[in-house]
């Protein structure tokens, strides 16, 4: 794109020397990403661009909010720690008013973030420490933000981990079969229904006070921490979009789902799906070390459990987006999101029948 498109939205923003370039960035599918590169008097210094999906994300604001809260205060335990603060956390840039984001004249939300030089995010586990990496990462966003007061946070995404109440969705997506696709996937409903108690689980502890409300990051594949090129060691959670208020559990419940599963998301032979132990244990590993003492007993007790509730949730969204007309997850071929719920289901099975050896795995890391 030419220089003179991004000029209103470039103007608009505290950066730091001459404009030199801007190109498209990432792999991103949200939000639109570029990366501009100025010129300063010390050298080249890059920023990452980004216009915000607010179809997505229909409380830009809110949202932004909540970016600027916690990454303020990750700065301020960085520094506490002699941590680097513009390579350990995302650094806001924000607009000429103090503002975190512009809105341009399209109506359009923008923000920038100073580019983290010399690490790398990567799509795919490559080995062992590279998982390791990822846990020890986001255990430690959960020990420096174990007194940020999570309660402040907007709920950008309303009931995102609410499963009794994705189990009300499910039963009434059945009830009303919009698209007649119910007949032909009793097995699976009846899946569903028999563990109706299972979804009240870790809703309930956090309704009676017994799990406390944590900063969650809700999105905790690998490709969202950044790896030293030098060290291969995880320096940085990003993309927090959607962090909310939440359990700590469903953070590490959702990096279980997909980290430590023999098989991909939409696999369509379930005879290939099981959970890794061995991965299982690597991320507990890294997890809890990362935590540094952060989580109460209970919460480390029900890390299995928050492993087991949110691929059954998955599995729970995917079976009801299918049984809808398939609006809400994007899919390639036909059945796909069945396939999907028939491997959610698969994995809760498989996490159900090893419990006894998960339990014994965090004993031993504890």
């Amino acid at each position: 794109m030419k220089l003179s498109e991004f000029s209103e939205v470039i103007n608009s923003f505290d950066f730091d020397g001459e404009l030199e370039e801007v190109r498209k960035f990432g792999s991103g599918h949200i939000n639109e990403t570029y990366c501009a590169v100025f010129t300063t008097k010390t050298g080249r210094k890059r920023y990452i661009l980004q216009k915000m999906n607010k179809h997505i994300f229909r409380d830009p604001v809110g949202l932004m909010e909540n970016i600027s809260g916690v990454t303020s205060w990750l700065k301020k335990k960085i520094l506490e720690n002699g941590g680097d603060t513009e390579r350990e956390t995302l650094n806001i840039v924000n607009d000429r008013t103090g503002t975190p984001y512009y809105i341009d004249k399209e109506g359009e939300y923008w923000r920038v973030y100073l580019l983290i030089e010399d690490a790398t995010c990567y799509d795919q586990v490559q080995s062992d420490e590279d998982f390791y990496q990822s846990a020890f990462v986001f255990g430690n966003f959960q020990r420096l933000l174990a007194d940020y007061p999570a309660e402040t946070l907007h709920e950008t995404i309303p009931d995102f981990h609410n499963t009794v109440k994705r189990f009300a969705d499910l039963k009434k997506a059945v009830e009303e079969d919009a698209c007649g696709r119910a007949a032909d996937v009793q097995k699976e409903i009846l899946f569903v229904l028999e563990r109706e108690q299972l979804t009240h689980t870790l809703v309930d502890f956090q309704e009676t006070g017994r799990l406390p409300l944590r900063v969650t990051h809700n999105d905790t594949k690998l490709n969202n921490i950044m790896i030293d090129n030098k060290t291969r060691r995880g320096i940085c959670v990003i993309d927090l979009d959607t962090v909310m208020p939440g359990l700590s559990l469903n953070d590490f419940g959702d990096s279980i789902r997909f980290g430590a599963s023999t098989a991909a998301e939409d696999e369509q032979d379930t005879s290939k799906v099981f959970c890794d132990l061995h991965l299982f244990e690597v991320y507990v590993k890294g997890f809890l070390k990362g935590c540094g003492g952060a989580l109460t007993e209970l919460e480390v007790e029900l890390l299995p459990m928050g492993a087991i509730l949110m691929t059954f949730e998955c599995g729970i969204r995917f079976l009801t987006d299918y049984l809808e007309g398939d609006n809400y997850f994007r899919i390639h071929r036909d059945n796909h999101n069945l396939d999907r719920a028939r491997t959610q289901f698969k994995l809760t099975v498989d996490m159900e029948q090893k419990l006894s050896e998960m339990k014994a795995i965090i004993e031993k890391y504890k």
